[in-house]
């Protein structure tokens, strides 16, 4: 038996036998809205409402109300009213627990009223195959539902089912493209003419790139961004459309067009707000300076890379950072870098102090290095290493002795501070 729904001009065949609707039903995506609704699914609200002779609301996993019947005269609780006006149906005690049963049912489902003033309601899942969509929820008319409501809600939840599989896949394709070409772009695979035309950029349009990692600590395996990534797309699809979105080793980046400064930092702390604890980390967010050409997009990369390299590093650094507020421990990052590629530059004695050190259990690098990092002030380093100044003032000696360094002059000193420093905070890239 087949029942013909009607939908303004357009004309939908339902097959009431299940398993031949998803290759006959044809729905057309037109005027899709950021929320990915249509005036279709609009229209099947109304269809299935002109049936029940109920309010008729078509919602996502997450609660947000897609689609509503507004048919007059059509029976509606404040319940139902707040839902629409908030696009988001609001929070009952119980409520989650009838949303679990509807998505674990393959049928229509009448709810028990969770508000002394909320009509009786049918429910149903929309689902494609095992995989759960949203919900169909019906204010049951002045008369309960009968085995032909059923059926029209049945039909609506195909419908939509397709409706919202179509809607996903265009957006989800179009979001693959844009990170395709933002990843060769900071790759520099890519022209920057391609670039501009694949992300829809306008010419000598200002850009700037985010960069978003998890702390991590030395020596141990950088954590996933699996996760991260993901809600990161949904999270800019959100807040910022016009945004491109690319995973590449453990960084997330983010490219903003037409960004201040004042809103990137904006953005960032609404991403973090957002990301952290979805992801399960804390996070560290670095902004690039500000560009006007595509070609520019691996300098920016580089720039982003170098600052989350050192604060995510740092538990204590600012979760959200340009090269201005990261600059010393860059160039802490690029002397540790150098060093590690010649190592004869290195002071022969700091070597020698970390072997004996390791050798003899003994803390002459922990000392000199505290001393340096307090300026010279005995004082003060005893305390941070809470130990007695003249047992610090002993090491001092001692090290000056053992491994023959001049804590005397101030461009030996400044050596010595710079080589423990790098190799005490940051490990060579």
């Amino acid at each position: 038996m087949r029942n013909i729904v009607r939908l303004g001009a357009r004309k939908f065949v339902v097959d009431s036998a299940y398993n031949h609707v998803m290759d006959r039903a044809k729905l057309t995506i037109a005027n899709a809205t950021a929320e990915g609704t249509s005036e279709e699914l609009f229209a099947l609200a109304n269809a299935v409402a002109a049936v029940i002779g109920g309010s008729v609301a078509i919602e996502d996993l997450d609660r947000r109300v897609l689609a509503y019947s507004s048919l007059p005269g059509q029976r509606i609780d404040e319940l139902r009213r707040q839902g629409i006006l908030d696009r988001h149906v609001p929070d009952l005690p119980g409520q989650q627990d009838q949303y679990r049963e509807v998505l674990a049912s393959t049928g229509v489902l009448r709810m028990q009223a969770l508000a002394p003033d909320e009509l009786p309601r049918a429910a149903i899942a929309i689902r494609a195959g095992n995989m759960p969509l949203g919900t169909v929820w019906a204010i049951e008319g002045k008369h309960p539902l009968d085995a032909r409501g059923e059926e029209v809600l049945q039909d609506c939840a195909q419908l939509a089912a397709l409706h919202m599989l179509r809607s996903r896949s265009a957006a989800e394709l179009d979001v693959q493209a844009r990170e395709t070409a933002l990843r060769a772009a900071l790759s520099g695979q890519s022209a920057g003419r391609d670039t501009q035309f694949a992300l829809g950029l306008p010419e000598r349009q200002r850009v700037t790139l985010l960069g978003i990692a998890p702390v991590r600590t030395p020596n141990s395996e950088a954590p996933p961004v699996v996760r991260l990534g993901a809600a990161a797309v949904g999270h800019w699809a959100a807040v910022s459309p016009e945004a491109a979105v690319a995973t590449l080793g453990r960084t997330v980046y983010v490219l903003l067009p037409e960004a201040t400064e004042q809103t990137a930092r904006r953005l960032a702390e609404q991403a973090l707000a957002t990301l952290a604890p979805s992801s399960h980390a804390d996070l560290r967010v670095a902004l690039s300076r500000p560009a006007h050409e595509p070609d520019q997009l691996p300098e920016l990369r580089a720039e982003v890379d170098v600052i989350l390299r050192v604060t995510t590093l740092d538990p204590k650094a600012h979760r959200i950072a340009s090269t201005a507020q990261a600059h010393a421990r860059i160039l802490l990052a690029r002397f540790a870098d150098e060093i590690a590629r010649s190592p004869r530059l290195r002071h022969p004695g700091i070597d020698a102090m970390t072997a004996y050190d390791h050798e003899h259990r003994t803390e002459y690098a922990a000392s000199v290095s505290a001393w340096l990092d307090a300026g010279g002030n005995a004082a003060k380093a005893a305390e941070q290493l809470t130990i007695h100044h003249n047992t610090l003032k002993y090491r001092l000696r001692r090290a000056r002795e053992l491994f023959t360094l001049d804590l005397d002059h101030p461009d030996d000193r400044l050596s010595l501070w710079l080589q423990l420093r790098a190799s005490r905070d940051i490990p060579p890239q």
